[in-house]
């Protein structure tokens, strides 16, 4: 069993027992505060194998970031519908991640690319404490149809041994249905810009702020305990691309993914 599957299903373990709390969408939690998971991508692709997690949903999700996007009419047509719950009737999202990843507005108008910057510096500067892209615009929170839940994440290059690693800050996370994805995500995230700034994917490590199990998600926890994990997947890119923006989803390929049959939940809005 890998070493993230194991802290993950621990994880679940520790939420079953957890004290119950109240939430903002009425269905209630089991939950708990300042949670870390530390994951080394080296033993595998963390995505889960004691359920399958749907790889194609988390790949266009993340380019739908990356192009700095927040309508969901991209994500249908590549059938996902992850964000239907919160979109407004055209779709639209308001400033969420990737919009404030590539066009975050500036007191003038002027945007910014804060993961392009975070990219040159990589290059330029390895060493910098200053490698972080932050999704809390507290001024426009108020015109986001979710606030960002994984609010900021920061890079660490090891120039010496050429690995790069990423640490996740997120306030909110839903350990069933929403916390397999970001982690896969940012997976994802760390291949790619580690391939494109000549590092090999180290670390990823997720700082968990309120960590909750829906009560309606007990039995499926439950049952996901009762299985027996698979070795993780691994990931392969397509090794021409240089620069980030080149990478298209089908130069990205999740390989020998064995797991074990999806445990349907409902999504609590």
């Amino acid at each position: 069993m890998s070493h993230y599957e194991h802290s993950y299903l621990l994880l679940l373990e520790r939420l079953l027992s957890a004290p119950i709390r109240m939430d903002r969408t009425g269905v209630g939690v089991r939950g708990l505060f300042g949670i870390q998971l530390d994951v080394n991508t080296e033993e595998g692709f963390p995505l889960l194998t004691t359920k399958k997690v749907h790889f194609k949903s988390i790949l266009h999700e993340l380019f739908w970031f990356l192009r700095g996007e927040t309508n969901i009419r991209s994500l249908h047509a590549h059938g996902v519908t992850i964000w239907d719950e919160w979109a407004d009737e055209q779709g639209e999202l308001g400033p969420i991640y990737g919009y404030q990843w590539r066009r975050w507005q500036g007191y003038h108008g002027e945007a910014y690319d804060q993961l392009g910057a975070v990219i040159k510096t990589l290059r330029e500067n390895p060493y910098s404490r200053r490698l972080l892209v932050s999704a809390w615009n507290v001024a426009q929170l108020s015109e986001m149809r979710l606030p960002p839940c994984h609010v900021l994440f920061q890079f660490y290059a090891e120039p010496a041994t050429g690995r790069l690693s990423i640490q996740v800050y997120q306030r909110s996370a839903d350990a069933f249905l929403g916390l397999p994805f970001n982690v896969a995500s940012y997976a994802l995230l760390l291949h790619m810009v580690a391939h494109v700034t000549g590092y090999k994917p180290y670390r990823l490590i997720f700082a968990l702020g309120d960590v909750h199990l829906y009560r309606n998600h007990e039995e499926q926890a439950r049952l996901q305990l009762s299985r027996t994990p698979y070795p993780l997947p691994y990931i392969e890119l397509n090794r021409s691309k240089r620069e980030l923006d080149e990478f298209e989803p089908e130069d990205i390929q999740l390989k020998n993914y064995q797991h074990h049959s999806a445990i349907p939940a409902p999504i609590a809005v």
